[in-house]
């Protein structure tokens, strides 16, 4: 059985622990709460850009001349796993490493060659440890993610599939859905998705907007903008994911704390009270001894 001095280094230590899970819990729910106003400001921003994308392939001779929407055999897919750069987030990490590896399983037994790309320390650290090569990679961006980090990361997507050494880009990352849910995406965005630049609908409807240059010039310098803006909206929801996750980690490991202070109280008041009635009987034993 441990001793009253063993015990009450251990019940001293858990409660040190619980204000550090505390703080970042705190920490958490702060950076969560400024990159949900960060969402929630870019998504009606894409939603007009793919509306005026729409209304542009309408007008447009032939929507999909264009390099970045032109599907091709697929040969050879690029999947980019959004990961953060710190742990102690549940399964925040692990989950899209998962899913990128499924990925590349998958498509190696259909005979498709794939190129990994990760962003995150840990994606990378991962992924690098189980023997995957790494095309590109880019770290330091998940704790507050700028937009001129996603133009870097989508021209470099842009250029591979332009150059024809991918011939489809898939993104793999947790979109978020509230501070305790996350759910993991598999988005394709080369080429550029048909919903993006049509309704559905093969009926032009009547002219709202008058474009200078023509529609055709304004959707090519669009289509860049486009994919820039998915990895950046891709960016904002795994940094979301990622704070609302550890907020949760964080959130139950100081529960787990506090159920461990009360059961190792429990058993310091126990052993203070065999203490106690050891003494007693040792007091009775002597007093006896002595009568």
């Amino acid at each position: 059985m441990a001793s009253l001095r063993d015990i009450r280094r251990r019940i001293a230590s858990v409660q040190n622990t619980r204000k550090i899970t505390k703080a970042m819990e705190m920490v958490a729910a702060a950076k969560l709460r400024r990159n949900q106003a960060r969402i929630e400001s870019l998504r009606p921003y894409a939603g007009d850009m793919i509306e005026m994308m729409v209304d542009l392939a309408t007008y447009s001779e032939d929507a999909r001349q264009y390099a970045l929407l032109q599907e091709r055999e697929v040969r050879t897919v690029a999947v980019v796993a959004m990961t953060g750069d710190r742990g102690l987030a549940g399964a925040f990490n692990a989950n899209v490493v998962r899913k990128a590896m499924a990925i590349e399983r998958e498509l190696s037994d259909q005979g498709v060659e794939t190129r990994v790309l990760a962003v995150g320390r840990k994606g990378i650290g991962t992924l690098k440890f189980r023997g995957c090569r790494l095309e590109k990679s880019w770290q330091g961006l998940s704790d507050r993610p700028q937009y001129t980090d996603a133009k870097a990361i989508a021209g470099e997507l842009i250029e591979m599939y332009l150059s024809e050494q991918v011939d489809r880009v898939r993104l793999v990352y947790n979109h978020f859905t509230s501070p305790i849910e996350q759910t993991l995406m598999d988005d394709v965005i080369l080429p550029v998705p048909k919903e993006a630049v049509t309704d559905g609908s093969e009926d032009r409807p009547p002219v709202s907007y008058i474009y200078e240059p023509d529609p055709e010039d304004i959707l090519e310098g669009l289509l860049p903008k486009y994919v820039e803006i998915a990895v950046y909206q891709a960016l904002l929801e795994s940094s979301a994911s990622e704070q609302g996750a550890r907020m949760s980690a964080m959130r139950n490991a100081s529960d787990s704390a506090e159920e461990m202070i009360d059961g190792l109280t429990l058993a310091l008041n126990r052993a203070r009270q065999a203490a106690i009635t050891q003494e007693i009987l040792e007091v009775v034993a002597g007093a006896e001894a002595l009568g």
